[in-house]
């Protein structure tokens, strides 16, 4: 554990806007805070916003890297834990792109009463098929095969999977970023990361989240079927489902004004 005064430090915690309420924008694997540019407009003036990136991501403290800490998304669960408890955060707005829609919620359910709501962006419990009650998307032998491109071509690695997250029908600019973000991800990082997240079951936990709820699914996404946001619609106790005419796994980047409708909606 890192003394608490290097939290800001460590996970690079800026701050932007202002207002009574406090949003906390998390980003998904291979990425940083700076996915967030598309949709910060949109909340800046009204809302108090957190960005920050987990340990092992971004402009994070490296050297505060701990391999089992972050071997399970406990771990990355606490960097948020952390950066609330260091700014005195309460009431908070939680929103978590992907993998950290899932983060939010261990977060939520270890401390409820730091957060009012959960906003989740392409969330999925987990991404294996497990047959015959759930379908998450991938066999795991298909998912252990992309994990170990890591090690044979990482590069590689990238150049396919930046494209599947990202979605077609969408800026090639936006992928390329992606790409990039992949790329300049150490492997030594990003692939407990990967690990953590695609092989991460978190069903049994959806009915234990008893915040106020908000599934943001996109019709299109090559990473979570509407079909899983349905899943965890059904389960979560006080939960609502919107789902996007769109393509791709990332639609705080693709679609940010219509996710920022959906999201100040559902905190107003």
């Amino acid at each position: 554990m890192q003394p608490s005064h290097n939290v800001e430090a460590r996970n690079n915690v800026t701050i932007h806007g202002s207002g009574d309420k406090v949003i906390m924008l998390a980003h998904g694997f291979g990425c940083d805070q700076k996915m967030w540019r598309h949709l910060l407009p949109y909340l800046d003036k009204q809302y108090k916003v957190i960005l920050f990136d987990y340990v092992g991501c971004g402009s994070s403290d490296y050297s505060a890297y701990n391999k089992q800490r972050y071997s399970t998304l406990k771990g990355y669960a606490q960097d948020v834990l952390d950066i609330c408890e260091e700014l005195s955060l309460e009431d908070v707005i939680f929103v978590g792109h992907s993998v950290s829609s899932m983060i939010g919620m261990h977060a939520a359910i270890q401390s409820p009463h730091i957060f009012s709501k959960l906003a989740m962006i392409c969330p999925s419990p987990c991404f294996l098929n497990l047959p015959p009650e759930y379908e998450g998307g991938f066999d795991k032998e298909d998912l252990e095969e992309l994990i170990n491109l890591m090690d044979k071509n990482y590069v590689g690695w990238a150049n396919y999977l930046a494209p599947l997250v990202m979605g077609q029908d969408n800026d090639a600019a936006l992928t390329q970023e992606l790409e990039t973000s992949f790329c300049s991800t150490d492997p030594k990082y990003a692939k407990p990361f990967a690990k953590a997240t695609f092989f991460a079951d978190d069903r049994a936990m959806l009915s234990k989240l008893s915040l106020p709820t908000l599934i943001v699914q996109s019709k299109h996404d090559n990473l979570a079927s509407t079909a899983v946001g349905e899943y965890m619609n059904q389960i979560i106790p006080s939960s609502q489902l919107k789902v996007v005419d769109a393509h791709g796994h990332c639609l705080h980047m693709t679609n940010p004004a219509i996710v920022s409708s959906i999201v100040r909606e559902f905190v107003s």
